[in-house]
């Protein structure tokens, strides 16, 4: 029960997923008084799933038993196995509360401070890895799937709100090992394209698209959707984008949005709430200033702008910056800056690293300006003492 396996039959199942073919009857016997010893690939299978060793599970071996021979067959394999007998098993139920707390934190990344909900995380994190070597079977997957996800979510914010990208790539591999540990492909693959942005908006092309052969890679094996695969380009897009490849970047996110067109028959996981199509016409916004195709760019960012949630404050802030630098790169200082502001005024509210990037680059783009009243006024609000202490403090 500890483990997940709320019926016989349900450990017969999983018995048969790593080749023990038993019946209902033969778990019956095992949780007798006097049970059959098992097989040695049946002992390697109940130690792996129960989280404990043969013996500590009531098996008593058969006079002249090599005790060896079995530690040296149904242990060595499952390491982890030495680490869950010396802690006290958690029930079922820890995978499930856990997660619970973990999709609080994804819900509250929208509208919580970066600074503060980050240690929440990380803790919520550390618990999980402190929870993980006491839980086995289907207990121990779906808990490391959720510790996965706290990961995944810690290094987002590490690396878009607080832009500390080392710490993010740091994050991300713990995040990419607990992915492992719940065997989920699909969150292998958006750890994986996550990884990629740390070298991708560093410039480094190859290391961005060896992650991204990966993070398609394991995409495979999952039941991608089709937002999942459009995400994929996007984010493959964006790299191109850093790397002053913005051709191969129009042509990434043109297939994006002929994805998300087809349609697909599976569903997009739960914990992917950062994409959709309205998104990927953020990136390609973005990508179509950088390119120098401004009156698209207006366009495409305008749409974005009025489509965008009540709730994406933070998308709104990276928009509004982005239509500054449009309006910069056309020769309009008044429009940018009134589009500047705007962003600014968002990020009193709503903090975040990557909008505050954007807006400083749209500044940068106004320097022929910058003598100009509404530059100076943008200054002013970009250099204030609320602005520059926020700026350095976060």
């Amino acid at each position: 029960m500890a483990a997940g396996y709320v019926s016989q039959q349900a450990l017969v199942e999983a018995l048969a997923e790593r080749g023990v073919s038993i019946d209902v009857r033969q778990v019956r016997r095992w949780e007798s008084d006097t049970p059959p010893w098992p097989y040695v690939g049946a002992q390697q299978a109940l130690t792996e799933l129960l989280g404990q060793d043969i013996e500590a599970l009531g098996f008593t071996p058969p006079v002249g038993h090599d005790r060896t021979l079995t530690s040296r067959r149904a242990r060595i394999p499952h390491l982890r196995a030495s680490v869950q007998n010396s802690a006290t098993m958690q029930p079922s139920s820890a995978s499930a509360d856990y997660l619970a707390v973990t999709r609080a934190h994804r819900r509250l990344y929208w509208s919580v401070a970066p600074t503060v909900l980050h240690p929440a995380v990380s803790a919520h994190a550390v618990l999980g890895e402190a929870l993980l070597p006491a839980t086995a079977g289907a207990t121990r997957q779906a808990l490391a799937g959720a510790l996965a996800e706290s990961f995944l979510l810690a290094g987002r914010i590490e690396f878009f709100d607080l832009r500390e990208p080392q710490q993010a790539g740091e994050t991300w591999l713990r995040a990419l090992q607990a992915a492992g540990e719940a065997d989920d492909s699909l969150l292998g693959a958006a750890v994986l394209a996550h990884m990629a942005f740390v070298p991708g908006w560093g410039g480094d092309r190859d290391g961005a698209a060896e992650r991204m052969v990966m993070a398609r890679t394991y995409a495979r094996r999952g039941p991608a959707s089709a937002e999942f695969l459009a995400w994929l380009d996007a984010v493959e897009a964006e790299c191109e984008t850093r790397c002053g490849r913005t051709r191969t970047a129009l042509n990434l996110i043109a297939h994006g949005e002929d994805v998300l067109a087809g349609g697909s028959e599976h569903a997009s996981p739960e914990w992917m709430d950062w994409f959709s199509a309205v998104r990927l016409a953020a990136f390609k916004g973005n990508t179509q200033l950088i390119a120098g195709h401004l009156p698209q760019a207006r366009e495409t960012l305008l749409n974005v702008l009025h489509a965008l949630p009540a709730d994406a404050d933070k998308q709104r802030t990276v928009i509004l910056a982005d239509l500054a630098a449009v309006e910069a790169a056309a020769g309009a200082p008044e429009a940018a800056c009134a589009f500047a502001v705007r962003a600014l005024e968002q990020l009193e509210t709503h903090w975040y690293a990557t909008g505050v990037e954007r807006v400083r680059e749209a500044r940068r783009a106004l320097t022929e300006w910058q003598h100009e009243e509404c530059v100076r006024d943008l200054d002013d609000r970009l250099y204030g003492w609320a602005a520059t202490l926020s700026a350095l403090t976060r």
